[in-house]
């Protein structure tokens, strides 16, 4: 199928995968939709563009990775617009509230583990050093967007054990006793999430996800946290503002 046999494509882009082009008039027709329209099906796509029914299945794949659609029922229906979280020394619980988002977390694990060589290493400790170790999925309006794996210092926080809950902002609580979160490294990757890891955030195995590592320093520069999150790459983005 030349692009031309397609309404809106201009002649000169020449030749073209066709779920490129479906997609690319899909895109039109969703931006004409609101959140929760239904998007047409399979066979009338197919029908409307000439194409097999594959072809459309893919671009539909592509929108879904994207966050652009979602199933609901048997049938598929335009998405909210993802969230945006800042990279900063912001909690998740703060950024979700600025984008009108309403947190939540599950707690998976919450107990005591010999630190690793890589955990050791960013808390300033010993190898096998007892760390606490908290692992929550992450909630905004109920849906599950990302799962996080806290590290902390146990001889540092296990007052926490008795005084904080594990549903609510760690970064608060961590305020809350005198603490200042000053600075962070973070680095971020791209990943495909294990079956564990896919089951707790409700996704497949095939969709991606953003990786993300964080060494947060207090106010003395002493090591607060090691914190491993996985972000659903269709439900969330992240931003930095870039200042010279």
């Amino acid at each position: 199928m030349d692009v031309t046999g397609v309404a809106g494509i201009s002649p000169g882009a020449g030749r073209m995968p066709k779920s490129y082009v479906v997609r690319t008039e899909l895109e039109r027709i969703i931006a004409e939709l609101e959140e929760g329209d239904p998007v047409p099906s399979e066979r009338d796509l197919a029908v409307r563009f000439e194409v097999a029914r594959e072809t459309v299945r893919q671009a539909l794949r592509d929108l879904l990775v994207e966050g652009r659609i979602r199933r609901q029922g048997r049938g598929t229906v335009v998405s909210r617009p993802k969230m945006v979280q800042p990279l900063s020394l912001r909690s998740y619980t703060e950024g979700a509230l600025s984008y009108g988002r309403v947190p939540g977390r599950l707690l998976i694990r919450w107990d005591d583990v010999p630190a690793d060589a890589d955990t050791a290493r960013d808390l300033d400790l010993h190898p096998d050093t007892p760390v606490m170790h908290l692992e929550r999925v992450l909630l905004a309006d109920g849906e599950r967007i990302g799962l996080e794996s806290t590290f902390l210092p146990r001889d540092r926080f296990a007052d926490l054990r008795e005084t904080y809950d594990p549903t609510t902002s760690l970064y608060a609580a961590v305020r809350a006793r005198g603490v200042t979160y000053a600075s962070a490294t973070e680095r971020i990757e791209t990943v495909l999430a294990s079956p564990r890891e896919a089951a707790l955030l409700e996704c497949t195995t095939a969709l991606p996800l953003l990786l993300l590592h964080r060494r947060s320093l207090d106010q003395h520069g002493q090591p607060i946290e090691r914190v491993r999150s996985l972000y659903r790459g269709d439900r969330i983005a992240f931003e930095a503002r870039l200042t010279r």
